[in-house]
């Protein structure tokens, strides 16, 4: 009889993260590229039209950006919850890395931006747009790299990008907010108390949640927080059984909703986001447009910003001792994803329409900037994993 080996370990719903948010970052990368492709064609007046449509009191756009993204953001949401209290970043020492890493990758890029829009006011408004790393994009990139990349460093990858999200969802509800409505605000806050006491009463079926988090996204839509918010909100709610250990815990109710979306949110949400937003027309484009404030702040951002960020406080962490470097990987790979950290598709693009909601042109020097340096981080960052030499640890 066989006996198994005491270091295998069932299929964790981290690594079943990975493996999804890989294919969906295949998906997405095709979706924009569809987008631009159909913005610059015989086809483009239909496209923007059909964005345009009202169906009811919103936009097909304002559908994708305010409705479906609720459902990704309600991914983020689970995640990060899943993360903290029963996963890779339970512990103080586990955050440390990965948190000081984010850190950087978000303070530097607002730096690198805010320093080539410090004389406009308006277009400073964007400073927040390449704080934020796509991670579908990024896994997507790794995933083609193969076994060249450890583990451990895709590990490192996920949590950052997990802590990332969090801070972009504080940055969107602290600085990207209309004028607010004293009733709905108060709306949402009941509704989240009733879902707060379904969780402490011990209510495990999912079905009351999603229906409260209905009533939730309409209060928050029309109190002037963006409504993506209700996501990340209802996701804090939803119970979770802790199982230290056994990450694939099939009773518990936040692993069975995050299993359930997970493949809508990669496969379907997010492509159709890609595809209504990376749409830009180049008709009249010229290289000198690359030096627009806008775009050149985005894309310096998330090219230099990321990668000085992200690498300087590993490097800061591992040198200082309050952490230590990622298992089997050397510095070239370190510094590969630093790199990858850049591509910040999105929630860049996202954070850009709400900075700019009401001017186009600077919504296009955004999208732009965004593709441009995510596009530069992506084959920066596939060449340095590439051509990295394995750590001696692995070989």
């Amino acid at each position: 009889m066989p006996v198994s080996s005491p270091t295998r370990r069932p299929l964790s719903s981290l690594r079943a993260l990975l493996t999804s948010a890989a294919g969906g970052g295949v998906v997405l990368m095709a979706s924009a590229a569809l987008a631009l492709i159909v913005a610059n064609s015989p086809l483009a007046d239909a496209y923007f039209g059909a964005l345009k449509t009202y169906l009811g009191p919103l936009s097909v756009l304002h559908w994708i950006n305010d409705g479906l993204m609720a459902v990704f953001f309600l991914l983020v949401g689970l995640e990060i919850k899943r993360e903290l209290l029963d996963g890779r970043l339970r512990t103080w020492p586990d955050r440390i890395l990965p948190g000081f890493a984010a850190l950087g990758g978000m303070l530097l890029p607002a730096l690198v931006y805010a320093s080539v829009n410090w004389h406009s006011p308006e277009t400073l408004r964007g400073w927040a747009i390449p704080a934020a790393t796509d991670i579908a994009f990024a896994l997507g990139v790794l995933a083609l790299l193969g076994s060249r990349v450890p583990v451990s460093l895709k590990v490192f990858l996920t949590a950052l990008a997990i802590i990332d999200d969090l801070g972009a969802v504080i940055i969107i509800a602290l600085f990207y907010t209309a004028d607010l409505s004293l009733p709905m605000i108060g709306g949402a806050a009941l509704t989240l108390a009733v879902l707060y006491g379904l969780n402490k009463a011990g209510v495990s079926r999912l079905w009351p949640y999603l229906a409260l988090g209905l009533v939730l996204w309409g209060f928050v839509l029309l109190s002037g927080v963006h409504a993506t918010i209700a996501g990340v909100l209802l996701a804090l709610t939803i119970p979770l059984r802790l199982s230290v250990g056994k990450p694939d815990d099939p009773t518990s109710p936040l692993h069975i909703l995050e299993h359930a979306i997970q493949p809508w949110s990669a496969f379907l949400v997010l492509p159709i986001f890609g595809f209504a937003n990376a749409g830009v027309s180049l008709a009249g484009f010229s290289p000198h447009m690359l030096l627009d404030p806008v775009t050149l702040g985005v894309a310096l951002g998330l090219f230099l910003g990321k990668q000085l960020g992200v690498f300087g406080c590993v490097l800061a962490a591992v040198r200082f001792g309050w952490a230590q470097r990622p298992a089997g990987a050397g510095w070239m790979q370190i510094y590969g994803v630093a790199l990858l950290c850049g591509v910040g598709f999105t929630m860049s693009l996202f954070i850009g329409l709400l900075a700019f909601a009401l001017r186009p042109e600077l919504e296009a020097e955004t999208k732009i900037g965004v593709l441009v340096g995510s596009l530069v981080c992506m084959a920066a960052g596939a060449i340095v994993l590439r051509l990295a030499p394995q750590h001696p640890a692995r070989r």
